[in-house]
């Protein structure tokens, strides 16, 4: 056999590892593997994850782990990256719809940054991202910071540059420290933390309802926004 050959056999291989009954394409299984690593580490974090565990998850080869991704770290970073992007382009196009339309006002400006990841709630791959996002502010710098970058630098970036166009008040360093403390509000509202269904009485909150969650958000971070 010749070498050029043995990468794609043992690929092949691994592929079929899956068992009788399972898609064999490679882009199906690349796509599993991600899935199931994304809900092991919303769960479990990024140290108490391991390549096994996923494997056995995802019914594959850890081989095969490996040979798409590299190492742990590699699957980590694609698992965040692979809906991290989706979001902070979301966001830009949502912000240039709206510019589009005239001036943009405080509280369009905030809805349109949550709502890429308001819809993610809709399904438990979702929730599983927003886990895992909430999570990430709580692993270590040399896997958090440079993945929060690529993922959300450049959109955040022009988000503070145009919340202070609509609030020309707004100091840069304020705009910065309200752009953050809008993430966390939302980050820790958005992540099934289950806060409300503990404290409020039975019955009087919903935690299905998208709208209200999305507007009491909204609402709360705007009046930040606009404290003087």
């Amino acid at each position: 056999m010749k070498t050029a050959d043995r990468p794609a056999k043992a690929k092949q291989a691994a592929i079929k590892h899956k068992g009788p009954g399972r898609p064999e394409g490679a882009s199906v299984v690349r796509d599993e593997i991600l899935d199931a690593a994304e809900e092991m580490f919303a769960n479990l974090g990024f140290a108490g994850t391991t390549l096994r565990e996923v494997a056995t998850r995802a019914k594959v080869t850890q081989a095969l782990i490996s040979y798409y991704f590299g190492s742990k770290f590699g699957l980590f970073e694609e698992v965040f990256l692979r809906r991290g992007q989706v979001i902070s382009q979301q966001r830009l196009e949502n912000l240039e719809a709206m510019r589009a339309a005239g001036k943009p006002n405080v509280r369009g400006i905030v809805r349109a940054f949550l709502l890429p990841t308001l819809t993610l709630r809709g399904t438990p791959q979702g929730r599983a991202f927003l886990r895992l996002q909430a999570r990430l502010h709580t692993e270590p710098p040399e896997i958090s910071y440079k993945l929060r970058t690529d993922a959300y630098g450049g959109s955040t970036r022009r988000y503070v540059e145009v919340l202070r166009e609509a609030l020309p008040k707004l100091g840069e360093l304020d705009a910065y420290w309200r752009v953050t403390l809008m993430i966390g509000t939302y980050l820790y509202a958005f992540s099934d933390t289950h806060r409300m269904e503990e404290m409020t009485p039975k019955g009087l909150y919903d935690p299905e309802d998208t709208e209200a969650l999305i507007d009491q958000v909204t609402r709360f971070v705007v009046g930040g926004f606009e404290a003087r």
